[in-house]
């Protein structure tokens, strides 16, 4: 018996997914001329001279015979904001390319839009590893972008961004004191110099920073409750919650449905509230295109993990209001 014989397979698929890898999805004609195509994350580099990269397919795939056959393929790296392209494209038995709008490449081959990279590739080579057939292409065309990578780990998405090494945060004086690295100070910075962009325009408005985070709260869903907007204002507001909500009836923003029962946003206070999440939507795509593409949805990403290990009922009490 082989030291491998012994091994737990799920565990062993564990350890191997502790390395994280990038998400492709893997295009192709099949021979009747249907377009084909897979997620994988089983990419990597074989050679620079002359360019060859490898991937790996499963036996028990469906989409196997057409790979098998096919003279031309194409990888297309995936950036942080496609992972809905992915999850797409690893479902079976529906049409993957129903609605996307794709290029045409050697041979006929789809070329999905968006990528972080893409490579155009011909067969060079084709192995049997295992489980799995490995094919080797040599690339004949490739095009790449500056936008962060869609990323898996352990068996789920994850984020990836760069590291900037040339901004060193300062120490404190004060040995034990927090310094610029410190994730209070680098939150309530931020806060404050995004909200410095727009306080021009709440100003305008005649609402307070309080009455401006109830009115967008307000936009989330149709009507909260009382008990809905007490715990989503836990912790932010509080005892500032009831005077920002009793300024927002008083102008006619916001109104109740019933005694004690829901509050809502009035016509005016809809208008109000577009009008300044307009502008703010505006600050933050120019913000967001200061860091680059993609990372913004990593940042993104990370706040909402942050919020949920925080608070976590009322991410609930949003996440609800989302589906709703």
């Amino acid at each position: 018996m082989s030291q491998t014989d012994t091994f737990d397979a799920a565990e062993f698929r564990r350890a191997l997914g502790s390395f994280a890898t990038g998400v492709t999805i893997i295009t192709t004609r099949d021979a009747d001329g249907h377009n084909v195509g897979l997620t994988a994350n089983s990419f990597n580099s074989v050679s620079l001279n002359p360019p060859l990269v490898l991937w790996s397919l499963a036996e028990s795939s469906n989409s196997l015979p057409a790979f098998r056959n096919a003279q031309h393929w194409a990888v297309h790296v995936l950036a942080a904001d496609q992972e809905s392209l992915s999850t797409r494209f690893a479902k079976r038995g529906v049409d993957k390319f129903a609605g996307l709008d794709c290029e045409t490449g050697v041979d006929g081959i789809p070329l999905l839009r968006g990528c972080t990279a893409r490579f155009e590739c011909r067969t060079a080579f084709q192995y049997e590893g295992g489980d799995h057939v490995i094919f080797v292409g040599q690339v004949l065309n490739f095009e790449r972008a500056e936008s962060a990578p869609l990323v898996f780990h352990s068996g789920r998405y994850a984020d990836a961004t760069r590291r900037d090494g040339s901004a060193k945060p300062r120490n404190a004086y004060l040995a034990g004191s927090f310094n610029e690295d410190f994730l209070g100070y680098l939150l309530g910075r931020s806060h404050h110099q995004f909200f410095s962009k727009i306080r021009s325009h709440l100003d305008a408005e005649g609402l307070s920073d309080e009455e401006f985070y109830l009115l967008s709260t307000l936009t989330l869903k149709h009507d909260l409750t009382a008990t809905e907007l007490s715990t989503g204002m836990a912790g932010v507001l509080d005892d500032h919650s009831a005077p920002a909500l009793q300024a927002l009836l008083k102008r006619g923003l916001a109104q109740e449905l019933g005694e004690g029962g829901a509050f809502e946003l009035t016509l005016e206070g809809r208008a109000c509230a577009l009008r300044i999440i307009s502008a703010a939507k505006a600050v933050e795509q120019q913000l967001l295109e200061r860091l680059g593409p993609g990372e913004g949805e990593v940042l993104k990403s990370l706040l909402n993990r942050l919020l949920s290990a925080t608070d976590a009922g009322a991410s609930a009490i949003w996440q609800q209001a989302a589906g709703d």
